[in-house]
């Protein structure tokens, strides 16, 4: 076997792992996709980050969570739930809830963060709760608090440049290369011009 054909065989069998491995990158990014972007957006659940240890060894910090809406009633013991901190203010915390109270002014839920030595110290209002923990994604929280975060304005536009760039050099290597091959083509006389 001369250098040339072991070098082409070695080309191909490399670019075969490359091509298997890109294959394998893409789908593994389609399945993330489909978990944090695709099925919330169908169910109208939405994906949050947990930015605190409050919750560790379940959801450490970086962990995005997909939370989904549900009537307090089918709240149990045991399960994670997001909710306001405060009434009607934007800020949310996710607790685990370890004990439920009725009251003359309806249900409350006693929370306590997985990894807390105590409880809340206030109950939970069903009017607080914004939904159970559906499912989790490990460390895909980092990148949706930097896209939704205040970097939002810059790392988008960023990444479709980056994108854009990447197709660019592909489409002109593959020229560079059709080229080059035609070239050597024309030189061992297998290919005439016109």
């Amino acid at each position: 076997m001369t250098g040339t054909r072991r070098a082409a065989r070695t080309r191909g069998l490399l670019y075969y792992i490359g091509l298997g491995l890109s294959a394998g990158l893409l789908a593994l990014l389609g399945l993330v996709a489909a978990l944090v972007i695709v099925v919330p957006a169908v169910s109208g659940a939405t994906p949050m980050t947990i930015l605190t240890g409050s919750m560790q060894p379940t959801y450490p910090p970086g962990t995005l969570i997909i939370v989904q809406p549900l009537a307090p009633e089918e709240i149990a013991i045991g399960d994670p739930i997001t909710y306001q901190i405060e009434s009607g203010k934007p800020e949310v915390v996710t607790h685990r809830v370890i004990a439920i109270s009725t009251t003359s002014n309806g249900l409350t839920f006693t929370t306590q963060g997985d990894n807390n030595a105590v409880a809340d110290a206030k109950p939970v209002l069903p009017v607080q709760i914004r939904g159970k923990v559906w499912y989790s994604v490990p460390y895909i929280g980092y990148v949706n608090t930097v896209v939704n975060g205040d970097s939002r304005s810059w790392i988008v536009p960023l990444i479709a440049v980056t994108l854009f760039a990447y197709a660019g050099w592909m489409f002109a290597s593959g020229i560079w290369q059709a080229v080059r091959r035609r070239r050597r083509l024309r030189e061992r006389g297998l290919v005439t011009t016109h």
